[in-house]
């Protein structure tokens, strides 16, 4: 679930907390770190809760549209009711568990969110265009994805609620949201009961990574800061960015510590965390000083990466 660039992210944040705070305390921000990461896997189970709780109030809705309208047979909320992917989420035991033992379930309390976003759905053209078909699996699950990425994701008074809520989130929000779409696209019918509760790391080494990067970017803090000062010389050192000096330490890390990771794959990450983090200008320094970088550390042997093209 978690992806490599965003653990990167992560770290990033911790090198630059740690930095900031001039602590020196690294176990407790590892710590923060590892519950951080922890937190995105809440978020996604946030998210399920909160489908799982918009078709719990279609049918509830049903339920009273029936007995109010009885002789008119009144059916607006059925079409939400009988959709096969939201029946498969509410129904799935693995998933609900794993909401109920996280106590993540937030729209228990606050319900306003999921009639709000229930009226916006029934209001929507998605909705009334999907009303009117002969639905099959794929219809329901086009369905749900369309409302998830056009109406829930983007709704901004859900975001300034998990923005709220949890400081981390902030950052994960988009992470989650695209790895759902990407669930709820590859799904089939009768998924096993798992489907719905992946782990948070792809691996073991994922896990390791997480904290292997921050610890070896901040143990190694004064051989860093003196490969990367050293190619400085045709800059203002106190006019480059606290953030583009944290990425590059932490790819020059990566270039040193991690033999299994391609220097150009690590390039090409920090510079795209650049984009999302840093200055307009931050792509063309970076990738300058760790090219330098590079060829120094190879020149003197020091890269030694395992595999086939890894250099």
């Amino acid at each position: 679930m978690i992806t490599r660039r965003h653990i990167r992210a992560k770290v990033m944040q911790s090198v630059y907390a740690l930095q900031q705070s001039q602590s020196q305390d690294l176990d407790k921000e590892l710590k923060f770190l590892e519950e951080s990461a922890a937190n995105l896997y809440d978020l996604y189970l946030l998210q399920f809760s909160l489908l799982t709780e918009i078709h719990k109030y279609a049918t509830h809705q049903h339920n009273i549209a029936q007995k109010k309208y009885l002789t008119t047979n009144n059916n607006t909320h059925l079409a939400i009711v009988n959709n096969q992917l939201l029946c498969a989420i509410s129904q799935n035991n693995a998933l609900q568990d794993a909401i109920e033992n996280a106590h993540i379930n937030l729209f228990d309390v606050h319900y306003e969110y999921v009639k709000n976003l229930y009226k916006d759905i029934c209001s929507s053209s998605i909705y009334e265009q999907y009303s009117t078909q002969k639905n099959d699996f794929n219809t329901d699950k086009d369905f749900v994805i369309a409302i998830f990425e056009e109406i829930i994701a983007p709704n901004d008074e859900l975001y300034d609620f998990i923005d709220d809520y949890n400081i981390t989130w902030t950052d994960d929000y988009p992470v989650v949201n695209s790895y759902i779409v990407k669930l709820l696209t590859n799904l089939r019918p009768n998924p096993p009961q798992k489907y719905f509760t992946p782990s948070l790391y792809n691996s073991d080494e994922e896990k390791k990574y997480l904290t292997d990067l921050l610890k070896k970017t901040v143990l190694n803090d004064d051989k860093l800061k003196k490969l990367v000062e050293s190619k400085l010389t045709n800059w203002d050192k106190e006019r480059v960015a606290i953030l583009d000096l944290i990425l590059i330490k932490m790819a020059v890390s990566e270039f040193l510590y991690f033999p299994s990771i391609p220097v150009k794959v690590t390039i090409n990450e920090y510079l795209e965390l650049a984009k999302d983090y840093s200055t307009s200008k931050s792509n063309f320094f970076i990738n300058g000083i760790l090219t330098t970088v590079h060829k120094q550390l190879t020149e003197s042997d020091e890269i030694k990466k395992i595999g086939r093209g890894l250099l």
